[in-house]
């Protein structure tokens, strides 16, 4: 019988361990595709590489912005993005330049396995999840100053740092995943105004749709920071939104904007709120309105329940 081979002699008889399917997916540069998910990006030029397939296909892409934490209404805007363009892009970022020192960026809800299993059922192509040295790396040194909308005196005057933050993110947003379509939801009003008109001075191309409030079946507009509301504050929650329809009757009915706006605020007030605004204003430029003769009218208010602070809107 013949000697077997040396070579033969040291080979290993360990049992060969497979190496797992997504680790396979985790390279430098390139997206991670969870089984049956999204692409995942973490890096620019791994977004980049997962969205070329789509450009050289010629196939339209939808951006749904957004910091986590997401609800029924994200899922809405996602709906809408699949409706207006072949493929949906959502972002998943905690802007931290547009929350003040005072604010809730540490303690604001982070759930991104959640998240990701939620854009999985509603067949999200890809989730660009940057870090915050990513977005902005050392040396980052440019920031967009919006004006118009953003000086309206609504929430710029109690969060004056807020939409120097958004405009600077969401143009990098527009730039970095270069979508035909984003999508924000008409909650943040003036949020909205902001970047419809920045995104057209800026020649940004990209087509921005507001998507309508999706709201509770009392009434209470679906928000991320609901999940700090105590029991007492959810149950008198809803007295914005039943303000603002009251009011924007009112209103239609004739009677004075100024005193429905003040006697609106009371009531709102009385519920344990403290205001900060209720005010009638354009629903294109955010101006302040006098009458309904001054142009279509947007009812905005903001108020804070126990540690939570609220906003909503409604069309009159």
């Amino acid at each position: 019988m013949s000697k077997r081979p040396a070579a033969a002699k040291r080979r290993s008889t360990r049992p060969v361990t497979k190496i797992p399917s997504k680790s396979l997916t985790r390279s430098k540069g390139r997206a991670r595709r969870p089984v049956n998910g999204p692409k995942v990006a973490r890096t620019v030029a791994a977004l980049r590489a997962a969205l070329a397939p789509y450009r050289a296909a010629g196939q339209s892409i939808a951006l749904v912005p957004t910091m986590g934490a997401l609800h029924r209404g994200h899922i809405a805007l996602v709906a809408e993005a699949k409706r207006q363009s072949k493929r949906v892009v959502v972002s998943i970022f905690v802007n931290p330049t547009q929350f003040a020192p005072t604010e809730d960026f540490g303690s604001y809800p982070r759930q991104f396995a959640a998240d990701l299993k939620a854009l999985t059922d509603a067949g999200v192509d890809a989730v660009w999840a940057p870090t915050a040295p990513v977005m902005y790396p050392d040396g980052f040194a440019t920031r967009v100053a919006p004006e118009g909308a953003a000086l309206a005196g609504l929430e710029d005057r109690f969060r004056p740092h807020f939409f120097g933050g958004v405009a600077t993110v969401v143009t990098k947003l527009f730039t970095q995943v270069r979508p035909d379509v984003a999508l924000f939801g008409q909650k943040d009003y003036q949020q909205l105004r902001v970047v419809t008109q920045m995104t057209k001075d800026l020649d940004l191309g990209v087509k921005v749709i507001g998507l309508a409030t999706v709201r509770e079946k009392d009434g209470l507009a679906l928000s991320s920071r609901n999940a700090y509301l105590s029991s007492a504050d959810r149950a008198a929650a809803p007295t914005l939104h039943r303000v603002l329809k009251a009011s924007a009757a009112r209103i239609k009915q004739g009677e004075p904007i100024a005193m429905v706006m003040e006697e609106g605020a009371a009531e709102i007030g009385r519920a344990g709120f403290a205001v900060d605004y209720l005010e009638a204003r354009h629903a294109i430029t955010l101006a302040p309105v006098e009458s309904r003769g001054d142009g279509p009218i947007r009812l905005l208010v903001a108020a804070k329940i126990g540690k939570t602070r609220l906003i909503d809107n409604l069309g009159v």
